[in-house]
C-alpha cells in the first residue's frame, strides 16, 4: 500500500494553533469538498487519517469491529499514550466488553433519575444565577460554566459540593491532550494527580461497599459485577472517564453558548419570543460549539473508505467539529440557529454504540442555562479577550470575560 498513491492533506488538522486561533474553518470545508478522508503523515502525534464528512463520520462510529476503540489497540484520543496513561476505561473498550461496564452506568441517566437530576440542575443553576455581579465584569468559564458542571458530578457522585475545585484539576488532567502534554515531566504530573483522584475516589469506594446499593454512580459501580471488581488502574480509568465526559461537553457548551449568542445576537431574541425553542437551542449550541473535536479508532484490518486504502493498525481520526458543519446535512453550517429544524443530527456526542451515556444530563444543563437567560431578560455580552484551550481533542475556553446587561 503506496504512500504516494494516498489523499495526503495539504495540513496538519492536530495543529492546536488552529483551535487556539479558532481557525479551523476553512481548511476543514476544503477536506470536506476535495479529499473526505486524507492522510497527514506527519504531526506532532504521528501519521493519522482524517474522517471529517457527517455520513463517512456516522460508517466509522457504526463499524466498531473495522474500527476499534480498545485501548489495546490505541485508545480513542489522537496522541498516542504510553502504557502507563493508556487508559482501560468502558469507552476506550469494544463490545461486548464496552456493553457490559456500559450497562452499569445507564440507569444513573434514566428518564426517572432524569427528572430528579432536571430538578438539582435547576437548583444549582439558580443560586449560580442569583450571585453573579451586574456592574462588573466576570470570567463566565470560572463562574458559571465550571461550577455548574462541577457541581452537578459532585451530585452524581453524591460527594460534597466544596470539593469541586479538586474535580476541575483532576478533569482539566484527564481530558489533557495537547502537544504540550508528550513529555515526561508532564506525564510525571498526570501520574501524581491521577493517583490522587483515585486514592480520594477509593475511599468512596470503600464506604459505598459497605452501604446498601443506591443510585449514586460510585454505588453502581462497586455494586456491579462487570465493575465491581476492577483493577486499581481499571478504576482510574473509570472515573477519569465519568469525571471528563460529565464535564468538558457540557462546560464548553454553556461557554460556546455566550460566543454564539454575542456573534447572532438576533437568536436570544427570537428565544425571548419564543421559549419553546429552548431544547432545541441548547442542542444546536452543542452542534455549533462541537465541544469535543475529536476521537480517534484503529483499523483492525486492511481496509477501503470512500476509496481510500487504510491498513491495518493505522490511526482514524474522526473529526466531530467538521461533520457537524457539514453543508450537506447543516445548511448554512456556520451559523447559530436556534430554529434550524435538524440540530439534533449533530455528532457531537458521537453515534452508534459508544453515543454519550450522559447526553440527556448535558442537554438538561445547557437547557437550564439558556432558560436562565431567557427569564431573567439578560444579554451576557462579552467584553475583553476570550482565551482558549490548546488542544486537538476539546474546544474549550480558558477564560471568557463577559458583563450582564438587561434587555430593553
Amino acid at each position: 500500500m503506496a504512500t504516494a498513491a494516498r489523499a495526503i492533506a495539504p495540513f496538519d488538522v492536530s495543529d492546536e494553533t488552529l483551535y487556539v486561533e479558532d481557525s479551523w474553518r476553512d481548511k476543514f470545508a476544503k477536506l470536506r469538498a476535495e479529499m473526505p478522508v486524507s492522510y497527514c503523515p506527519e504531526s506532532p502525534f504521528g501519521p493519522y487519517w482524517s474522517v471529517v464528512t457527517h455520513d463517512l463520520v456516522r460508517a466509522v462510529e457504526l463499524d466498531w469491529e473495522t474500527y476499534s476503540s480498545s485501548y489495546k489497540n490505541g485508545n480513542i484520543v489522537i496522541a498516542d499514550p504510553p502504557p502507563e496513561s493508556n487508559l482501560p476505561n468502558f469507552i476506550a473498550a469494544d463490545p461486548p466488553t464496552h456493553t457490559e461496564q456500559r450497562k452499569v452506568i445507564t440507569p444513573a441517566f434514566s428518564p426517572s433519575q432524569m427528572h430528579t437530576r432536571e430538578e438539582q440542575v435547576v437548583g444549582l443553576c439558580t443560586e449560580l444565577f442569583d450571585g453573579l455581579p451586574h456592574a462588573e465584569t466576570f470570567d463566565w468559564v470560572d463562574r458559571v460554566s465550571i461550577p455548574l458542571t462541577m457541581g452537578m458530578l459532585c451530585i452524581l457522585f453524591d460527594i460534597p459540593l466544596d470539593e469541586r475545585p479538586q474535580m476541575k484539576l483532576w478533569s482539566d488532567y484527564a481530558g489533557g491532550v495537547s502537544s504540550d502534554h508528550l513529555t515526561d515531566e508532564w506525564r510525571a504530573e498526570w501520574m501524581q494527580h491521577m493517583q490522587s483522584m483515585l486514592a480520594r475516589f477509593d475511599q468512596l469506594f470503600d464506604a459505598r461497599r459497605e452501604a446498601d446499593p443506591a443510585d449514586d454512580l460510585i454505588n453502581r459501580m462497586v455494586h456491579s459485577d462487570a465493575m465491581g471488581n476492577m483493577n486499581p488502574f481499571e478504576r482510574l480509568a473509570n472515573i477519569a472517564l465519568l469525571i471528563v465526559g460529565g464535564n468538558d461537553t457540557t462546560r464548553n457548551s454553556m461557554s460556546g453558548l455566550i460566543a454564539a449568542l454575542n456573534e447572532f445576537p438576533q437568536e436570544l431574541d427570537k428565544l425571548q419570543a419564543d421559549a419553546a425553542l429552548i431544547p432545541n437551542a441548547a442542542q444546536e449550541i452543542i452542534r455549533w460549539q462541537s465541544p469535543v473535536l475529536h476521537m480517534r479508532r484503529t483499523a483492525m484490518r486492511d481496509t477501503e473508505l470512500d476509496g481510500q486504502h487504510i491498513a491495518k493498525g493505522e490511526k482514524v481520526v474522526m473529526w466531530y467539529i467538521s461533520a457537524n458543519r457539514d453543508e450537506s446535512i447543516f445548511e448554512d453550517a456556520d451559523r447559530f440557529d436556534v430554529t434550524r429544524i435538524n440540530a439534533r443530527r449533530h455528532l457531537a456526542f458521537g453515534h452508534g454504540v459508544h453515543r454519550c451515556v450522559g447526553a440527556r444530563l448535558a442537554e438538561i444543563q445547557i437547557g437550564t442555562v439558556i432558560n436562565q437567560i431567557v427569564e431573567r431578560n439578560w444579554r451576557v455580552v462579552q467584553d475583553g479577550r476570550v482565551e482558549r484551550v490548546k488542544s486537538p481533542f476539546l474546544r474549550a475556553f480558558s477564560t471568557m470575560p463577559v458583563r450582564i446587561d438587561k434587555r430593553g
